[in-house]
């Protein structure tokens, strides 16, 4: 007996379970940098190229990367992120263009779904018009733009493993809740040498659409605003959206605009407001850190 407490003695404690963290994204750097600036407890890890900076951010433990721009490079870090690390929920911040007229630069969107609007059969011309493939399961019954046809998403069940065909990736209800009651914020209205026409603003709710394009075209805009009645475009979200899904991790955006997608009234704005979007998105991004319950 005295031999047994001995050996259970020298024993080693089992290891504590690593302490859950939220995975914050951005795409490229001015996002980055702003989000930087308000983490404290900052440690780094370099793995396959990519930064991750452990730390705390709006009073919550927190994860920050670069996702990279465009769906491939947000899937990839995405997924390697949760490989590596143990992360509760996602949060993505970044800038976008604003496909709804209401909406204009400045203003950050927090949609409640997200799609992958590029995911599309291109059809045959023919002499009658153009026809979709005649076996086209994944139809999603919109309108096509042209040759372009829009099609679900194939994806796997989390727990069930089930094949199924989806046009819409939720983020959390329960994150969209604390974002539309946390405190207001007030967003930055100036950059050092711009000001916007009119204060920005938060909107909660609505859809978001993503692909591998920079868009800048009025027609377009206007068949995404028709066909997927969304709010904004941007070219990762739906990405990060489709990775939490299929691993069952709560997920939420915020894509403040930095311009309008081709409804620009000149040129395209989005060099001129890339950093005041990025910020305003930062802004929005830690209020809601601090508002999440722990």
């Amino acid at each position: 007996m005295a031999m047994l407490a001995m050996i259970g003695a020298a024993l080693p404690a089992a290891a504590a379970e690593p302490e859950k963290r939220i995975a914050v994204i951005s795409a490229f750097e001015p996002e980055w940098i702003a989000l930087q600036a308000a983490m404290t407890g900052k440690s780094e890890q370099l793995i396959n190229g990519t930064r991750f900076l452990s730390g705390t951010l709006g009073g919550k433990k927190v994860v920050l990367f670069l996702s990279g721009v465009s769906m491939t490079n947000a899937a990839m870090t995405t997924q390697l992120a949760l490989d590596r690390f143990p992360i509760r929920s996602i949060v993505f911040s970044g800038v976008a263009g604003g496909i709804d007229p209401k909406l204009d630069v400045g203003d950050v969107v927090v949609a409640d779904k997200w799609t992958e609007y590029l995911e599309s059969a291109f059809a045959r011309a023919t002499p009658a018009g153009f026809v979709p493939p005649d076996r086209d399961d994944g139809a999603a019954g919109l309108p096509a733009y042209g040759m372009m046809y829009p099609r679900t998403i194939g994806v796997r069940h989390p727990v069930s493993g089930a094949y199924e065909r989806r046009t819409w990736f939720d983020a959390d209800p329960a994150m969209i809740a604390v974002a539309r009651a946390m405190p207001p914020v007030t967003l930055r209205r100036c950059s050092k040498t711009l000001c916007l026409k009119a204060q920005p603003r938060v909107v909660v709710g609505g859809h978001g659409v993503s692909g591998p394009v920079f868009m800048d075209n009025a027609e377009y805009r206007q068949y995404l605003f028709k066909t997927f009645d969304a709010q904004v475009l941007d070219m990762e979200s739906a990405a990060v959206a489709h990775v939490a899904y299929s691993n069952a991790v709560p997920f939420i955006a915020f894509r403040s605009l930095s311009d309008l997608a081709g409804g620009d009234p000149g040129e395209n704005q989005a060099r001129a407001f890339y950093p005041l979007a990025s910020e305003n998105s930062a802004l929005v991004v830690t209020a809601f850190l601090k508002a999440l319950p722990d």
